[in-house]
């Protein structure tokens, strides 16, 4: 195979997006007939799969080390002086791809790491109650709380949570001390 066909830019780039499209994002179907076919067609299948792995490896190890771009310059200069790594066109277009898309893979990573539900999203109002099985009761404010909680890749869960002034004013008194206890673990000396 010559240097040239696997140094070129927009093709390793778009390698690149398919792996971590592939690996991150949870998007099955990308082969490497089909990568080798589109990008590298001048490849040979034997030479490109050890090029494939390559590629591969090292994204792992960059999107599990979460790199900083210190790391990502000094883990890059080692592949490109190690025996069978990568050259220095590869590690530009490498480190380019990791500076755009870094947020976006470690989010993905961080999403597929949760086991429990998370909460997505939060909203509340205050009504006036306009039923009730006593009449005093009525026109009382009430605090309505909806949260949306949810796993990666399902779909959300509502729960709606009723208060009234009593139960309010408990949660407050309780948030209070939360936070009266954070500032007196924050405020202590070493």
């Amino acid at each position: 195979m010559a240097a040239g066909e696997l140094e070129g830019g927009k093709p390793l780039n778009g390698l690149l997006n398919a792996l971590a499209q592939e690996t991150f994002h949870g998007h099955p179907g990308i082969t490497e007939e089909l990568l080798r076919s589109q990008l590298y067609p001048e490849v040979p299948p034997e030479e490109f799969r050890p090029f494939l792995a390559k590629m591969r490896g090292i994204l792992k190890s960059i999107a599990s080390a979460d790199m900083d771009f210190n790391q990502l310059e000094a883990y890059l200069t080692a592949q490109t002086k190690k025996q069978g790594g990568i050259t220095s066109d590869q590690a530009a277009v490498i480190s380019k791809f990791w500076k755009s898309h870094k947020t976006k893979i470690r989010e993905s990573l961080m999403n597929q790491s949760r086991w429990n539900s998370g909460l997505r999203g939060l909203s509340w109002r205050v009504d006036g109650k306009s039923q009730s099985r006593h009449s005093a009761q009525i026109h009382m404010p009430v605090a309505i709380i909806e949260l949306e909680l949810g796993k990666y890749g399902q779909e959300s869960e509502f729960l709606c949570l009723e208060f009234d002034e009593v139960k309010v004013n408990q949660i407050l008194k309780t948030l209070s001390e939360i936070e009266e206890s954070i500032t007196t673990l924050i405020s202590q000396p070493n």
